[in-house]
């Protein structure tokens, strides 16, 4: 990863601001975990904008033509761009990520409409990790290091069944493995929102809150080599039940897992060590967004896609 003297951290401000608007119009019902992730958030957020020791940065490209959707049984091709921010500071690390899906017509844009849909996925995170925060050595074991994370998911999608406006706030703890590269694992309680607009009803549903729920989460960068430099990279999410749906319907256990190989075609281009990867990136995720796959069609995918990152 490069050195940077600082983050980059303009649009995770303008997110931030956008979020907390929106937080405004979410019924909360579990005011205590709500407001402290708030300002866990932000002071993590605060204190770590300025400082950053590292940085990399990445615009990455990924297609493929197995996706679906909840409620959608149609097999649907989509082209992801995805704009990527890792960076390190004194006591932890950032994490933002945002992804722009483009769906072919199988995922309408509206009813009726011969265009794809289109959505926009932010994700962020902060570890603050707790050993170098308080000057004490947490290492047990495997374990190099124990953090605190928190942050918070944002979507939006423009289509014809559901148009998702997703709101999240997540925190709990992480343990970071002592292995090449990274492998994080995290136990997060989630506090998520959605306030949907149905394009065949043209019924909007006011903003609702969902029970507060569990995910195990772990994500992992790892570099090996057979002859030719490649990692392994990726993330894998197993999220608990989160109460009756919007609509008053039940929802399921969510498995969600990304994974790819990734080849540095660096060296053989004469740029600097990971500045450019392919790959083959393979998605499963089962029950989406808590959709039980038993009685909703297209709530499971299984994804083969390509992928390429260039990395700056």
């Amino acid at each position: 990863m490069q050195a940077a003297a600082r983050i980059g951290c303009n649009p995770i401000a303008a997110l931030c601001h956008d979020y907390y608007s929106n937080l405004k119009e979410t019924r909360m019902t579990s005011k205590p975990f709500t407001r402290t992730a708030i300002a866990t958030l932000l002071a993590a957020s605060a204190c770590a904008a300025h400082a950053a020791d590292w940085s990399d940065t990445s615009l990455s490209y990924r297609y493929g033509s197995k996706f679906s959707e909840p409620y959608n049984g149609e097999d649907i091709s989509k082209h992801v761009i995805n704009f990527s921010n890792v960076s390190g500071y004194k006591y932890g690390k950032n994490f933002f990520s945002v992804d722009f899906l483009l769906s072919d017509k199988n995922d309408p844009s509206a009813v009726g409409a011969d265009s794809g849909a289109h959505e926009a996925y932010a994700v962020y995170r902060n570890t603050l990790d707790l050993g170098k925060a308080m000057g004490a050595n947490l290492a047990f074991g495997p374990v190099r290091g124990v953090g605190a994370t928190v942050g918070f998911d944002v979507n939006s999608k423009t289509d014809a069944g559901y148009n998702s406006k997703k709101r999240m706030l997540v925190a709990g703890p992480t343990l970071m493995f002592d292995v090449p590269g990274f492998l994080d694992i995290s136990l997060l309680a989630l506090r998520e929102s959605n306030a949907p607009f149905n394009g065949f009803t043209r019924t909007s549903t006011s903003r609702y809150t969902y029970d507060t729920h569990a995910m195990l989460s772990a994500a992992w960068g790892i570099p090996f080599d057979i002859g030719i430099p490649l990692s392994f990279e990726g993330y894998a999410n197993y999220i608990g039940t989160k109460g009756r749906n919007e609509f008053g319907g039940p929802t399921a256990v969510e498995i969600n897992v990304d994974m790819q190989v990734m080849y540095d075609l660096s060296p053989a281009i004469g740029a600097a060590k990971n500045t450019l990867k392919l790959g083959l990136e393979y998605q499963y995720w089962k029950n989406k967004f808590g959709n039980p796959s038993s009685s909703v069609p297209g709530a499971t995918a299984k994804t083969p896609m390509v992928r390429a990152e260039y990395h700056f």
